[in-house]
């Protein structure tokens, strides 16, 4: 099918279908009805036809073109290996084990950071991953799933987007390569990265908040509901779901399978990225890294773990083979509402990129007001860069979309190599990127961390929204200030600053309201 500039209006469907879903609580029909919008944008645009029989049709050869089976696979077999390790009693040994020794929320919250923080590899795994680990330890100390989405999906994307050594690096150094404006893209990633406000602001606002408790907002509501054991923010199946757990299951139990899921995991991205392969060229750990793909290693990761599962449980009589089969059934049932709010943001987002060039009507404003002073160019970029990932679900898509155009921009302020300018202007294109997709609820990483918490979908998006707007708030501002002074002490202080304040002044109004209320 032939793209459509459709203009102002390409931005219409992912508009509606984040109006739609926030106002009714219900995601499935919001993102359908914001992709038959789209189609009829470009139905009606490119006299498709009929305009009823022409939508419906692009929307379903878009929504198949945009499948990407890897990625269900990755969601489906992990939900099984969930479900089965819990079906072996290893869930429920690792939490008692846990709990045990993480006394207090405080702690929860914190560790649950710290494992975010440390599988940097590839957003996907570490959604899934995390909320597999942490969500026992979470329930147990009444931490609601609105909170453990949110610090999963912030410790998720804005991690990988600051390691050097992940899926994430690789792809903005590919971009940066074409570009021809460094030496060594590398060195020029590692630049940037205390220049990435935005990431760096999510993960001070996830340890404050664990610290300090300083929430505010719907997330507020619901960490009080939660406290009073009526967390509304569970997904009904997980609350509903009744299991003959296994009590002879241990820690390892849980451990183990986890363990060999990373592991797995992390020889499958090595693999596929040809480490091992004949081209000398990926020999290294950050060219293949380079090189790789994350949907077939996950697959490959996720179903070497299930084989670890079934040697351990079936082979030590926890669980027979039909109910190790029967786990992995019902686990991959329990995966259908996320693999299904994923085909669907796969597709209202091709609409916008591939049908009705969202991209391509940014880049054009972008490129007519090149006009901004450069004081203001990383802000302005900031806001483009956010903007764009939001309405169409994708950071990578956005900085491979913008990376090509603000190097000229910057260069026409600043033509050395490796200037200030343009390190900052790349740093506020990745940081918004970043944004956009962090709040976007037809965002990938949006999704996965609900599914990995166990939280409904539209919860997990109306209060984590507050604290990712509070943070590109801050954000901007140190980019205002970056454009000025060129000062990173200065630019990076104003930020985390301002973060601080901010929080703690809205947690205290909130407070005060709700104490009124009462």
């Amino acid at each position: 099918m032939d793209p459509y500039n459709a203009g102002w209006l390409s931005i219409l469907p992912p508009v509606i279908a984040v109006a739609l879903a926030l106002k009714t609580k219900e995601v499935y029909s919001s993102l359908f009805v914001g992709i038959l919008t789209g189609t009829c944008i470009y139905t009606l645009g490119t006299d498709h036809g009929n305009v009823i029989v022409g939508s419906v049709e692009v929307a379903f050869k878009t929504m198949v073109s945009k499948f990407d089976l890897n990625i269900v696979m990755f969601c489906s077999l992990l939900g099984a290996l969930v479900f089965v390790i819990s079906l072996a009693g290893g869930a429920r040994a690792y939490g008692k084990w846990a709990t045990s020794r993480i006394k207090g929320r405080r702690s929860a919250m914190l560790s649950t950071s710290l494992l975010g923080s440390f599988i940097f590899i590839d957003d996907y795994f570490n959604c899934l991953t995390v909320g597999t680990v942490m969500r026992p330890i979470t329930d147990a100390r009444k931490i609601s799933r609105a909170k453990l989405a949110y610090i999963i999906d912030s410790t998720a994307a804005p991690v990988c987007i600051i390691a050097p050594i992940s899926s994430w690096a690789a792809a903005v150094g590919s971009n940066l390569k074409a570009t021809n404006a460094f030496d060594n893209e590398l060195a020029a990633f590692t630049a940037m990265i205390p220049w990435n406000f935005y990431a760096l602001l999510c993960l001070v606002l996830v340890v404050l908040v664990s610290l300090t408790r300083l929430d505010f907002g719907p997330m507020l509501r619901a960490e009080e509901r939660a406290l009073q054991g009526k967390d509304t923010t569970m997904l009904r199946h997980d609350k509903e779901a009744t299991l003959a757990v296994n009590d002879k299951g241990t820690v390892w139990d849980m451990l183990v399978p986890i363990v060999a899921l990373i592991v797995f995991a992390t020889l499958a991205l090595l693999y596929v990225g040809g480490y091992w392969g004949n081209d000398a060229k990926y020999h290294t750990l950050g060219a293949a890294f380079g090189n790789t793909e994350a949907g077939p290693s996950l697959v490959m990761g996720s179903f070497g773990a299930l084989l670890v599962a079934l040697a351990m449980f079936v082979g030590r009589g926890l669980l027979s083979l039909k109910t190790f089969m029967e786990g992995v059934l019902r686990g991959v049932q329990a995966m259908i509402p996320a693999n299904l709010i994923l085909v669907l943001a796969w597709g209202i987002s091709g609409i916008c990129r591939d049908l009705l060039q969202t991209p391509q009507f940014i880049s054009s404003l972008v490129n007519a007001n090149t006009a901004f002073a450069g004081a203001l160019l990383p802000a302005v970029i900031f806001i483009i860069a956010g903007f764009l990932s939001f309405s169409t679900g994708t950071a990578w898509g956005t900085f491979g979309i913008l990376i090509p155009i603000v190097v000229p921009v910057a260069q026409a302020f600043d033509p050395t190599v490796g200037s200030p300018l343009i390190v900052i202007a790349l740093s506020a294109t990745l940081a918004g990127s970043v944004f956009g997709d962090h709040c976007s609820p037809i965002s990938d990483t949006t999704v996965l961390s609900s599914a990995g918490s166990g939280c409904v979908h539209i919860e997990h998006v109306s209060t984590q929204l507050p604290y990712a707007l509070l943070t590109a708030a801050c954000a901007l501002t140190g980019y205002i200030v970056a454009g000025l002074t060129y000062s990173l002490i200065c630019s990076l202080g104003t930020a985390l600053l301002l973060l601080i304040a901010l929080t703690t002044l809205l947690h205290i109004r909130n407070r005060q309201s709700r104490s009124q209320e009462v």
